[in-house]
């Protein structure tokens, strides 16, 4: 773990992934909310790749909890049966939107608490949907976030609520609102756990990681 960088440190690398990507997007495919919440659970364990080949034709008959109560879990389990974990994520997906349409009118609620209540959706998945539906600078720690921060000193901890309130308690506010997106796809396509790719990276110079590669 490296030591945490200072404040001028992380202003200036978030200004580079700014200037490189000035509003970044999640790579999962939705419509409304309630597809969001669905997809960002189905993707536990799963590629969004993978998540949005299965959820094209889902999300095309059943974008709202009635809807995929109309389909049923054997209904859904087909169409996601692609995606590891598919039986529990289907039966989760049905729970879900049960309790949306017997207890939120069918919308979904946008408090973490409220989130966090429903099946298969943990404080990751309500923080995505918080920040991505409701523009609320809440940060979704995930794999590639815990590398990212652990390895460059960006937001050190020891586990990923540390990590998000590292993140929370150092970078910059005017930088909160896509924070986690941009430590994502640093993650996913230039700090990747084998082998990074530092010799394209844009904060190499700023960077704390010692096993820099060419």
């Amino acid at each position: 773990m490296a030591k945490q960088l200072d404040y001028h440190t992380i202003r200036e690398i978030f200004t580079r992934f700014h200037a490189s990507e000035p509003a970044p997007k999640g790579e999962l495919d939705h419509v409304n909310a309630y597809t969001l919440v669905v997809a960002v659970a189905l993707s536990a364990q799963a590629t969004d790749a993978g998540v949005n080949r299965a959820t094209k034709e889902l999300f095309r008959i059943a974008d709202t909890p009635e809807k995929m109560l109309a389909l049923g879990e054997e209904g859904v389990t087909q169409h996601i049966k692609t995606i590891g974990l598919y039986r529990n994520k289907a039966r989760n997906v049905i729970k879900l939107s049960k309790i949306l349409v017997e207890d939120y009118g069918g919308e979904v609620p946008n408090s973490r608490t409220a989130l966090v209540s429903l099946p298969g959706v943990g404080r990751k998945t309500a923080n995505v949907v918080l920040n991505m539906w409701w523009q609320y600078p809440a940060q979704a720690v995930d794999t590639h976030i815990f590398r990212v921060g652990n390895r460059s000193g960006i937001c050190p901890g020891k586990d990923v609520d540390a990590v998000e309130r590292a993140i929370e308690d150092n970078i910059p506010v005017d930088f909160q609102q896509h924070a986690h997106h941009w430590l994502i796809l640093h993650g996913r396509y230039i700090c990747k756990a084998r082998k990074p790719m530092c010799a394209n990276c844009i904060i190499r110079d700023l960077c704390l990681y010692e096993d820099k590669t060419l």
